[in-house]
Parts: structure tokens; sequence; C-alpha cells
């Protein structure tokens, strides 16, 4: 029910691995799910672009995300049960680093259990976009961030270069 201010790069709790959600009742995770909503559609309306955040993102530790893609859906204790071999090469961006991106290798194919809102089990197959999304969002709550998976130091690159590179291209990357 508010717009959160978004952790930045450097701020310890971008690296904490989050705890499992136990009570599906708790105020505090609706609260939770509510500004996870709210600071997503800020953030979109401000700069354009944005899919998904997770807890941590707003301060808060607990294996919670919020995506948006054609409609808003909610993982609480997401786990990824299973990944394709065949790999996807892409830039992937984050809103804790919104100059920077990375160039890394992500799994085309996942499966996700998680629980809704209501605490339901739930197994959400994705692929492409949405599989390089959720494995994003799920690496926030264990802590680790999408520079962590670059190629190498070399596909590590302000996002202003990126556009100056990429201008004359044909190549189009999903950020």
């Amino acid at each position: 029910m508010a717009v959160r201010e978004i952790l930045l790069l450097g701020n310890p709790i971008l690296r904490t691995k989050c705890e499992k959600v136990r009570n599906f009742n708790e105020p505090m995770l609706r609260q939770t799910i509510d500004d996870l909503r709210d600071t997503l559609d800020d953030f979109r309306a401000t700069h354009g672009f944005g899919r998904g955040i997770a807890a941590p993102q707003i301060g808060i530790t607990q294996r919670v995300i919020f995506i948006n893609i054609d409609k808003p859906v909610v993982l609480i204790n997401p786990e990824i049960i299973k990944r394709s071999r065949q790999m996807m090469m892409l830039w992937d961006d984050c809103f804790s680093f919104q100059n920077i991106l990375a160039k890394l290798k992500r799994h085309l194919k996942i499966t996700v259990n998680y629980h809704d809102e209501a605490g339901k089990k739930q197994i959400l197959e994705a692929v492409g976009g949405l599989s390089e999304l959720l494995q994003h969002e799920n690496d926030h709550v264990e802590g680790i961030l999408a520079i962590d998976h670059a190629i190498d130091s070399k596909h590590i690159i302000l996002r202003s270069e990126w556009k100056k590179l990429t201008a004359n291209t044909k190549q189009v990357y999903q950020l």
C-alpha cells in the first residue's frame, strides 16, 4: 500500500538469503505484496520498463516475488525444481543497479514450485522471457544478483554504452 525505496547495489540486504513465509494469514505478508505491486507500478510509470520485483529489493527478507507481464502474479516461497539444459544468452539489468547490464546465460525453460497468496501450492512452467525473469527474481530471494552471473568482467557494461553499441544493430534484447 506504499511505494517503497528500492535498495541499491551495495546494500547488504540484497545479499541476504531470505526466509520462507510460514504464515499465509499474516497481515505483514499482504502489506509486502501490496508494497511490491505499488513499487513495481511506480517504477514502470517512471522508467517505462519493469516486469518483476522481489521482497529483498524493498528491504524485506522474505521469499516473495511479484511479477506483472500480462497479469500480476505473486510467488511465495518459490523454488526452481527443473531447469532445461538448453541455455539462452542475454543482457540483464536490475532495479537495484539500473544503469548497469550484465551479459549472462539463463536456462531457456524452468519449472517453479511456489505458493499463491492464499498459501495454495502451485507449479509454473516458464519459457524464454518468463523463465529469465523468474530466474532473476528467484536469485534475489537467494541473495544472488544478476552481475554474479556475468559471463566475465568484460560483459558488464553501463546502459549508456550498451545503447551506443547496439544502436546500429538489428539485434533486439529483452531487458
